[in-house]
């Protein structure tokens, strides 16, 4: 490991903003071509991208440096990648389950209480977005309200592509935690 490498890596441990930024530079395209090659899809792999590195610098201080930082990362990018294909199968297999033991395909599109709730959820996410504070409430707004790529946010935001990437990270952190309380 080199020595920039490791100083990085412990001022990360220590909650350096600068050093998360900069091992994201470093290691973006790595996992992010690691799971493009996975999933064939480029949002899926950018979603996957932005959970590894949340969860990798969220658990920073496990990280053992005898092992190759980036080898680390791809192992949780796998991991995480993993739990969604299982998530998706226990999703699917419950449906057919249903389906059989009932003898008949049920309708699976949305009921008016389906959308009621879809509402609620919709309406209560939108107040905790409008909760946080910038740059924090713009990211979101841009990238999950508007759609936009990191790239224009970006350039709508006059910050750099690695500081949206940490932005919308710490962004979505503060919105998990909004909602865990607010589903207390």
């Amino acid at each position: 490991m080199t020595d920039s490498l490791e100083n990085h890596i412990t001022a990360a441990k220590e909650g350096n903003q600068r050093a998360f930024s900069a091992l994201l530079d470093a290691y973006w395209s790595d996992v992010y071509n690691f799971q493009l090659k996975r999933v064939g899809d480029e949002q899926e792999a950018e979603d996957i991208t932005v959970q590894t590195f949340a969860r990798a610098f969220s658990k920073i201080e496990l990280y053992d440096a005898q092992y190759s930082f980036r080898t680390w990362l791809i192992t949780i990018s796998k991991r995480i990648h993993i739990d969604m294909l299982r998530q998706q199968d226990e999703m699917l297999l419950h449906l057919g389950t249903e389906e059989r033991e009932s003898g008949w395909i049920a309708d699976q599109s949305p009921t008016g209480e389906d959308h009621l709730i879809m509402q609620q959820q919709s309406d209560t996410l939108l107040k905790m977005i409008g909760q946080l504070k910038e740059p924090y409430k713009t990211v979101i707004e841009l990238r999950y309200l508007q759609e936009k790529s990191y790239k224009e946010i970006a350039e709508t935001m006059h910050i750099t592509m690695s500081n949206v990437k940490v932005t919308l990270l710490r962004a979505k952190k503060i919105l998990g935690e909004l909602y865990s309380v607010a589903n207390r």
